[in-house]
């Protein structure tokens, strides 16, 4: 019983849309109305800026592990249930009860939930990430590429129980198919390249939307 409590809370945790409302308290407007129409950290920097993107990021990290670490409480330690929230608070952001179901990718709350159950393949992940959009300025060539090995990380660095791992795997091929769009405009080479600032009119199309 307590272990469904834990996914029960890892999904509603998930489910707080952050990306959403700073960009509501910051600029009065909707984030999905811009950009992408994605409530993470990206769209919000591409669309609002650093701030809130760095608010967003931190946030939809924090809720991923505290998710994991609440699960972990609850249930004694048991790294099967731990994965399992892990699991749900991703579903959470990705299909937020909050926003008619209409989330995110979920790739921070991932980040915040593996830190906790699996911190040092996370890392060895990370740095995969960091490498990949240093070299293609592409965040979601990163985060895909990173995704697809993490599971082998697990695998290779934690020897865990099989839950753990399939866990793993799932939270990797959930990553990798929330971004098909995005591996479309990498083919078409339509992507958004990654930049430190909004995009051009992007501060315009806020204005219009708080007014």
């Amino acid at each position: 019983m307590l272990g469904l409590l834990a996914l029960l809370i890892a999904y509603i945790l998930g489910a707080i849309p952050f990306g959403y409302l700073v960009v509501r308290w910051t600029t009065g407007s909707d984030v999905r109305d811009s950009g992408s129409g994605n409530i993470g950290a990206t769209n919000v920097l591409r669309t609002t800026g650093r701030g809130p993107a760095i608010a967003t990021l931190a946030l939809d990290i924090a809720k991923g592990f505290l998710a994991a670490y609440l699960a972990s409480w609850l249930t004694n330690g048991s790294p099967e249930w731990t994965a399992l929230a892990a699991l749900a608070v991703m579903a959470g952001h990705a299909f937020p009860v909050f926003l008619k179901f209409q989330g995110g990718k979920a790739v921070a709350t991932f980040i915040g939930a593996f830190a906790y159950v699996a911190p040092v393949p996370l890392l060895a992940a990370l740095l995969v990430f960091l490498i990949t959009v240093g070299y293609t300025r592409y965040i979601s060539a990163g985060s895909v590429i990173a995704a697809g090995s993490f599971p082998l990380g697990v695998w290779l660095i934690d020897h865990p129980p099989i839950t753990v791992f399939l866990a793993s795997l799932a939270a990797a091929g959930f990553i990798v198919y929330r971004h098909r769009s995005n591996l479309e405009r990498l083919h078409q080479g339509t992507e958004h390249i990654f930049r430190w600032k909004p995009e051009p009119g992007s501060a315009a199309r806020t204005a219009r939307h708080v007014r």
